[in-house]
């Protein structure tokens, strides 16, 4: 490595040193002279001391290196002691920010520039976004930490052993596959239930319907038209927003379809589109006229990840799967269409996914389509029923109008 080549890496290594000790600099900017353990020109001398053992290792032994990090985590422990004395202060976030400094410093001159680029402005947001970061934690509930690892066992421990191949006559129940349409359908309702727990009801509930519509547009059905009766006055905006949840859930059978089968989600655009717009519009005029919300209360949603819940959707998928493959050989096209109804009165994810599914195993794409619109038919119909019973009469007709013309617009342009 000539001279001028380790001038630019020595440069770099130098800006990243100093990308992190602005941050750390920063947040203690409020300490006098010596009353820190390392800032802003500290933080881009590590970097650097890493830089230059990692050149002088390159031309002797890689060994140094280790000898290196050792001799600077006994300084940063010496100093961390001697501060603990001073302020009682027990992090050690800036000694381990300091020693990952350094070594990017040194993988720097060893060639992995941009991981080490990459890895600072990282890292320096994660410094950064401190106050946020313990601001969620405080939020986070005992439960919901739970449903965090038990999505990630699903999708990282257990996705990966389950067998690609399918176990049936028909070629239908595969592991791997139906346990992928579960994890996706619980990272999306996982998603949709943060977002919605952090936004709240403080924006009103169209705001409210969009998000709560990537998790269940039933369960917001359900609560704003329970809360009908609460605001009387309310039903405008109320209604605006189970619409809203009812619009997003075609987005999200639009996503759902365009992950699993691209071919099939241009068959279904049209359609699905003309819903999702006439709904969002009806919606957005019923929001022009709301009076502000004043509610307290938030939309209630259930556990944003359950992993009994979890396998009895892998569970439900399969019978689906399969008896729409059963029904579609005996009873042709009507099979699927019969399975559709069904399905559309419990929910409408699983019939979509096997539809997508099976569409990409030889079923024409238009039936699948049919059988999909079917069950967002019924479906919309049952969340104008839940709204017409549950909530005020008033609000009952404005969702069931609304859907309804809806749903038969979009059946028209299919």
């Amino acid at each position: 490595m000539n001279e001028l080549q380790n001038f630019k890496l020595l440069g770099i290594t130098l800006a990243i040193g100093l990308l992190i000790g602005l941050e750390r600099g920063w947040h203690t900017r409020d300490k006098g002279e010596g009353m820190r353990i390392a800032g802003l020109r500290t933080y881009g001398l590590f970097a650097l001391l890493g830089g230059l053992w990692g050149v002088l290792a390159m031309q002797t032994d890689i060994l140094l290196m280790g000898f290196a990090f050792l001799s600077l985590t006994l300084v940063l422990l010496i100093a961390y002691s001697k501060s603990l004395n001073k302020f009682e202060d027990y992090s050690i976030t800036s000694m381990v920010a300091s020693l990952i400094t350094f070594t990017l410093g040194a993988l720097t001159v060893f060639g992995h520039t941009m991981l080490t680029s990459a890895t600072a402005v990282v890292i320096t947001l994660l410094l950064g976004f401190k106050p946020l970061l313990h601001g969620w934690l405080n939020k986070l509930e005992q439960y919901e930490l739970e449903a965090t690892l038990k999505l990630l066992l699903i999708s990282v421990v257990m996705l990966p052993i389950l067998p690609d191949r399918s176990f049936d006559p028909w070629d239908t129940i595969n592991p791997y596959h139906i346990w992928c349409m579960v994890v996706l359908i619980a990272g999306i309702s996982y998603l949709g239930y943060f977002a919605i727990k952090i936004v709240g009801n403080r924006h009103g509930p169209v705001l409210t319907g969009i998000l709560g519509g990537l998790v269940s547009s039933t369960a917001v059905t359900l609560n704003l038209a329970r809360l009908s009766k609460t605001y009387p006055g309310m039903q405008n905006g109320l209604s605006a927003g189970i619409l809203t949840a009812c619009a997003t859930m075609f987005v999200r059978t639009l996503v759902l379809v365009s992950i699993i089968n691209p071919i099939l989600f241009v068959t279904l655009f049209p359609a699905l589109a003309v819903m999702s717009m006439v709904t969002y519009f009806l919606a957005f005029l019923l929001w022009q006229t709301m009076r502000e919300f004043q509610g307290t209360e938030e939309v209630k949603l259930e556990n944003p990840f359950q992993l009994a819940m979890a396998i009895k959707f892998g569970v439900f998928l399969a019978i689906i799967l399969l008896l729409s493959k059963l029904l579609k050989i005996y009873f042709g096209d009507m099979g699927a269409y019969f399975i559709a109804v069904a399905s559309g009165i419990a929910d409408v994810d699983p019939i979509t996914l096997s539809m997508s599914q099976l569409s990409k195993e030889g079923l024409a794409p238009s039936v699948a389509a049919q059988a999909i619109l079917i069950a967002v038919s019924v479906n919309s119909g049952l969340k104008s029923i839940i709204a017409l019973v549950i909530g005020d009469k008033a609000l009952g007709l404005r969702v069931g109008l609304t859907l309804a013309c809806a749903v038969v617009a979009g059946l028209l342009i299919a």
